[in-house]
């Protein structure tokens, strides 16, 4: 890495640009829904495409940037540091709900050229085509942030996120996902038909930190620190991005600090997220997303999740706290239950409250279940207190 004028920015080394490349040249496959083919999709090449629908659209494309995870693997990948989504960022202008529509039609449009050449496309639409591949999309517009994005579908969970951005406040949660790669010169070569990647002959490539401080960060990724500033502006107060970065091993850069910065997070989760179901939903949510073929590591990462929420929540009542809790204790009991491993109950007491009909004579409790339906948290006066872990 060499220094540049501003501390935010820094070159690309030789060995990261080929890294870089490996990543850009890699073939991901984007799943359909039913009987859907699917498509072997390169990031270089979706790039190329969406980017030449958009300026055939009269929008106005200032670069293309590499972010978060995939930049973090790419500038230190000896840590073991590694990434799911792919996630790439077209800085445009979005000035009105037109252009955020132009934008989505033309992303559909370019999906048809990856179509595999049997299928007759005459009769595809757009809506189809999001129908088929597109796991998520999300529009923001207000008076700070204005974007949009398109998640393609991988059953790996290794997502293709195209994300269209005019305005954004926040672009990270931690230093070590604050990376952003300028993609510009590098396609720039892979339009080229006469040049090549070389040692002796390669572009400069790059890097932002939008954590700031360029060095500070990339000291925090070699090292594996966890750092922020002002968690209550991130949505959802950073808390689950954070508990995952506890559970990979990484360490509070200042112990002291991030004890303060816990609780800004945990406030912020609950505001964003005020009612029990709504925590749950999100939380399962994030196992599904970030946990794929790490199915050991979801208990480790729930109760890591519920000793941050017990030790630094101060903005819930004490009835609304347990409820929290006790949600979260009950989806690490049934990931347990998934995998046939039973915790040691000497270490569980549980408090409960017969229902109603328990009184009731001609109840009869021999029951037989049928099938296991999914949990669905409710509010019923029932906890379970952690004396000293649950195994």
């Amino acid at each position: 890495m060499t220094e540049d004028l501003d501390h935010r920015f820094s070159s690309l080394t030789w060995d990261q640009i080929k890294i870089l490349d490996q990543v850009l040249a890699e073939v991901i496959p984007i799943h359909g829904r039913g009987n859907f083919p699917t498509l072997d999709v390169k990031p270089k090449d979706i790039i190329h495409v969406v980017k030449e629908q958009l300026i055939e659209k009269q929008i106005n494309v200032r670069d293309i940037r590499l972010n978060g995870s995939t930049a973090s693997h790419i500038l230190v990948k000896q840590n073991g540091t590694s990434y799911k989504d792919l996630d790439i960022i077209f800085g445009v202008e979005l000035p009105s709900e037109l252009e955020f529509q132009v934008v989505k039609e033309a992303v559909l449009n370019c999906l048809l050229d990856f179509l595999p050449k049997c299928v007759n496309k005459e009769k595809i639409t757009a809506q189809t085509m999001k129908d088929a591949y597109v796991q998520k999309m999300v529009k923001v517009s207000t008076d700070h942030d204005r974007w949009s994005l398109i998640s393609l579908s991988n059953n790996s969970g290794k997502n293709v996120e195209l994300k269209f951005v005019n305005s954004l406040r926040r672009q990270f949660e931690f230093s070590v996902d604050s990376f952003q790669i300028i993609l510009d010169s590098i396609l720039n070569v892979y339009r080229a038909t006469d040049c090549k990647l070389a040692e002796d002959s390669h572009p400069t490539v790059i890097a932002e930190s939008m954590y700031g401080d360029f060095n500070e960060a990339m000291d925090h990724l070699k090292y594996k620190l966890i750092s922020t500033r002002n968690p209550e502006e991130i949505r959802g107060g950073g808390l689950l991005k954070y508990s995952n970065l506890l559970v990979r091993d990484f360490k509070p850069a200042d112990e002291a600090e991030i004890k303060s910065l816990e609780r800004y997070m945990c406030s912020r989760f609950f505001i964003d997220f005020p009612d029990v179901a709504e925590q749950q939903r999100k939380i399962e949510s994030y196992l599904r997303n970030h946990f794929i073929g790490e199915e050991k590591s979801k208990y480790d990462y729930l109760m890591t999740l519920r000793g941050v929420v017990n030790e630094s929540t101060v903005c819930l009542m004490g009835h609304e706290r347990r409820q929290t809790l006790n949600m979260i204790t009950i989806l690490a009991l049934k990931v347990l239950g998934e995998q046939n491993i039973i915790p040691n109950a000497a270490n569980v007491t549980c408090y409960y409250q017969p229902a109603p009909y328990i009184s009731d004579r001609n109840f009869s409790n021999y029951y037989i279940a049928h099938g296991q339906p999914p949990i669905i948290y409710q509010p019923y006066p029932f906890h379970i207190q952690m004396q000293s872990g649950m195994v």
